[in-house]
């Protein structure tokens, strides 16, 4: 017997009424929810906006001690992010008070016009210390020279001085061993202990602390720099500048010169909640152990 129920033609127009009215039905929810969706996506593209922290300014925090505290405070906190930029501390407070970052990463304090530049725009800035930056001068162990000034530590570095005699050593050449020119240490260095002045020609340029530190073990005549941990390596000794020695006790008490605090400066009272949480991981104990392993010298 052949079924020919669904060719009837009543049933095959009703059948074609009812498609189209699904049809209808599917197509005018389709947009709705694709509106939602979109919707969505932009709540959650803001929401990560608003969360992600900005840093910018220091060459000294950004190069090594900024990557690892963000590495560090990323391991309990996997969704957060940041945009990290190392143009220099002026950088990044003129970025501040331009309300285009929320971190200003200062490797010296704000003077007198960037805090005039925030007071015009009505904003207070508050400053939120991280550690210090020091770097202690380096001799290799047998060498009998202790102390210099900072007149002769710059005239070393320098090359005015190439001699070792003339400050008190043997009658012997002058070996310099310095950080390579693209890290911030070559340039904090030079800002710190030679009044901004060009390192002496023919200097060994070499891309650690550690690196130095090795470098001037293994020469009688060698001079060099690195952090305070560091320079109490097997095969070298600190010397001390003006008497003073480098040790986490005088770069805290502001006695050692050559050393500078590191700060993170905000817009006081209107700081996402994202920044305000990384701060307190910086500052707790656990951020600085970063800020000690990575050669600085914790807050006091």
């Amino acid at each position: 017997m052949k079924i020919t129920f669904f060719n009837h033609p009543s049933i095959r127009n009703r059948t074609t009424l009812l498609a189209v009215i699904s049809l209808s039905l599917i197509m005018s929810v389709l947009p709705g929810c694709s509106e939602k969706k979109q919707s969505a996506e932009t709540a959650a593209s803001s929401k990560a906006d608003a969360q992600k922290v900005v840093i910018k300014g220091s060459n000294t925090i950004g190069e090594e001690l900024g990557p690892r505290l963000i590495a560090e405070y990323r391991k309990d906190h996997p969704a957060a992010a940041f945009e990290l930029e190392s143009k220099g501390t002026g950088s990044g407070l003129w970025a501040l008070v331009a309300n285009q970052c929320d971190l200003a990463a200062a490797s010296r304090a704000i003077n007198a016009e960037e805090l005039k530049q925030a007071n015009e725009r009505g904003m207070k800035l508050d400053e939120h210390t991280i550690g210090s930056y020091s770097v202690a001068v380096v001799v290799h162990a047998d060498n009998p020279v202790k102390d210099l000034t900072k007149d002769q530590v710059r005239d070393l570095f320098t090359g005015v001085i190439q001699n070792w005699k003339d400050v008190g050593g043997p009658d012997a050449p002058v070996h310099l061993y310095i950080r390579d020119p693209v890290s911030g240490t070559h340039l904090g260095f030079k800002e710190l202990a030679m009044e901004n002045k060009p390192y002496s020609a023919g200097t060994n340029a070499l891309t650690s602390y550690a690196a130095i530190v090795q470098a001037v073990a293994q020469d009688a005549y060698g001079i060099g720099y690195s952090s305070i941990d560091l320079a109490n390596k097997p095969g070298v000794k600190t010397v001390s500048i003006g008497g003073v020695t480098p040790s986490a006790a005088t770069v805290n008490e502001g006695k050692y010169p050559y050393a500078r605090m590191l700060r993170f400066y905000t817009s006081k009272g209107k700081e996402a909640s994202s920044a305000t949480d990384f701060i307190k991981f910086v500052q707790s104990p656990k951020g600085q152990e970063i800020v000690a392993r990575t050669g600085n010298v914790p807050r006091p």
